[in-house]
């Protein structure tokens, strides 16, 4: 006779600190940024966090480049937008609350409508079917005024209904709070979600499709079930957006949108979890604050993506990953010198190439504001000599010193890992 056996597993105390310090982040960031601006930029920090995340489960998780994400969270914003202009109709009875949910839906209803084709083919064919279907949701956009509100739009007003214990959503702060909450519970179903035997499945997928199929399992219904549940993730991305900015227009499913998922997602790390969330901070810091500072943005954006597809693919994830085992070791203190000289040196470097950009820049497109342009505190003249000298001087001298901390650095971080090593055998000996 057989007997059961029952053993205690403990909870993970790390995770559950994780988690608590995460609430703990989106309930007081509101009390420490106070600002109208603050309120909504985490706002939107929340909406991106849940839209990378869910394009993640789409690259980083099943191995998919999508080129038209923004397609399922444009297409929810619509929805829900209708929707709520139908709650304030009263045709609708619903709470505004719930709006996200209604986005989610359509997100999913039209992952599974899409989904059907651009599944059946993987790797650079499915990137391609979805840069079309991206493209036609694009046009289609343009053309059903009806649906979509030609160039100007949907709007809505989200204070609508009856106020629940006195939130009426009109203050951003109240919809900061439900936008927190969304996100918390979003990520914290799709964590669970790479827990289970359909996302190890799906990482499968991503790694050997072949040896999958040999062991009986479709890869393309793994990919499809993926999709549909990225797509409903997207949604509530997308209705979340409606409800913050009351107004929904074409360029939410263009392909610039699908490009930002992509490029952030990349930048924070598609081969960890919290990568996108780092992505979907960036993100908004550079559409927002980078934007509104310089006119070249975008260079610089495009510089920053360059250099880490060159020299750290695995996004800033990776780097936090690498240096929290060099500091479980015990060996960060061996590299803090270091890292002070390369991030000395490469600020050095980093003022000299944009000094020069910003002249550039202000030459081509701002010369009828003169020819002065203030930069960190010091006034450059795009007509001197002296300031493209003094800019090329500084951006020599950075190069020169970074390459010195460079080496130097190289050499710290050489003698760490073989401590590390060496400290691993050591274990493994004992």
């Amino acid at each position: 006779m057989s007997k059961t056996h029952y053993s205690f597993k403990p909870w993970n105390v790390g995770r559950v600190v994780v988690w608590g310090l995460f609430a703990l982040v989106m309930a007081v960031a509101p009390l420490l940024f106070t600002s109208n601006l603050s309120a909504t930029m985490l706002s939107q920090m929340g909406i991106a966090i849940i839209a990378c995340l869910s394009y993640n489960m789409l690259l980083g998780q099943g191995g998919m480049l999508s080129f038209g994400h923004a397609v399922y969270t444009g297409l929810g914003s619509y929805v829900a937008i209708h929707a709520l202009n139908m709650v304030s109709g009263g045709m609708l009875p619903i709470p505004v609350s719930l709006l996200p949910i209604v986005g989610g839906i359509a997100g999913m209803f039209f992952a599974v409508l899409f989904g059907f084709v651009t599944t059946k083919k993987a790797g650079t064919p499915f990137a391609m079917i979805t840069l079309g279907m991206a493209e036609l949701v694009f046009a289609m956009s343009l053309m059903f005024s009806g649906f979509f509100g030609g160039e100007a739009g949907v709007s809505g007003d989200r204070v609508a209904g009856k106020p629940f214990f006195g939130i009426t959503y009109g203050p951003q702060i109240q919809v900061y709070y439900l936008i927190a909450v969304y996100t918390f519970v979003c990520v914290a179903a799709m964590y669970a979600f790479t827990r289970t035997p359909l996302g190890r499945m799906l990482n499968a997928v991503r790694d050997n499709a072949e040896r999958v199929e040999f062991i009986g399992y479709s890869t393309r219904r793994v990919r499809y079930i993926a999709f549909i549940i990225a797509g409903f993730f997207a949604g509530i991305a997308g209705g979340l957006g409606a409800l913050n900015f009351e107004i929904v227009t074409a360029e939410v499913v263009g392909a610039g949108r699908s490009g930002g998922y992509l490029l952030f997602t990349f930048l924070g790390g598609a081969t960890f979890f919290f990568g996108p969330i780092i992505g979907g901070i960036l993100m908004v810091l550079a559409f927002v604050l980078l934007s509104e500072f310089t006119k070249a943005w975008l260079l610089y954006l495009g510089l920053v993506f360059l250099f880490m597809v060159m020299y750290a693919p695995g996004g800033i994830a990776s780097l936090v990953m690498m240096n929290l085992r060099v500091a479980a070791f015990g060996q960060l203190r061996r590299l803090w010198t270091s890292y002070l000289a390369l991030g000395g040196t490469a600020l050095v470097l980093l003022a000299g190439a944009a000094a020069m950009v910003e002249m550039i820049y202000h030459l081509q497109l701002g010369a009828a504001m003169g020819p002065e342009l203030r930069f960190l505190g010091a006034n450059l003249n795009v007509n001197s000599v002296d300031s493209w000298f003094g800019c090329l001087f500084v951006l020599a001298t950075g190069i020169g010193l970074f390459e010195v901390a460079r080496r130097s650095f190289m050499v710290d971080w050489g003698e760490a890992q073989a401590a590390i090593e060496k400290e691993i055998k050591r274990r493994e000996a004992a």
